[in-house]
């Protein structure tokens, strides 16, 4: 007799191969989509968090510039008439410093003559507004002057508003007016 080995082989029952799928593999991998989420999140708010730092930062440095500003404006010795000039010039840029240099020596002049002495205090300070690299800087200052046609001291109370402007890594005053 003979055997069909083929048709025996064919005939037998087969076991299903088993599963190799790992049974925590949709755990696994629900983990990782939330691990890469929380990076992402953590990215974000990292990035958001360094910008904000940093327009404070930059606020600071305008808001500090306008304070300087209105000070060296308003702080002026005969004594020392041309070290104050070149102080105020120092912290200026575009149209303040153009027009100041212009006018620098009748002022200084006048300053001399006149043996005029002011010396200005800051009472308040706040930035009224802002971009990357400018801002109006609010400034509100008393300013003592003595001079030789004044028997005493006056005291005036004033409001600036100076034009800040970022050159390189500073902060220089480019525009001052007078607010009412």
């Amino acid at each position: 007799m003979a055997i069909d080995v083929a048709a025996s082989e064919l005939s037998e029952p087969t076991e299903a191969p088993p599963d190799r799928r790992c049974p925590e593999r949709p755990a696994v991998l629900v983990g990782l989509v939330m691990v890469v989420a929380l990076a992402g999140l953590v990215t974000f708010l990292g990035l958001r968090a360094h910008r904000s730092d940093q327009a404070e930062q930059q606020s600071r440095l305008f808001l500090q510039a306008g304070r300087q500003g209105a000070l060296n404006l308003t702080t002026i010795d005969f004594h020392e008439a041309t070290a104050d000039v070149q102080r105020i010039l120092d912290g200026a840029t575009g149209q303040l410093y153009d027009n100041f240099a212009k006018r620098s020596q009748p002022y200084i002049d006048v300053v001399v003559r006149t043996q005029s002495k002011s010396v200005g205090t800051v009472t308040e300070a706040a930035v009224e507004s802002q971009s990357v690299d400018h801002a109006q800087v609010l400034v509100a200052v008393t300013v003592k002057t003595t001079n030789i046609y004044a028997a005493q001291e006056e005291s005036r109370s004033w409001r600036m508003r100076l034009w800040v402007q970022q050159v390189d890594t500073q902060a220089k005053v480019s525009n001052v007016e007078f607010v009412p």
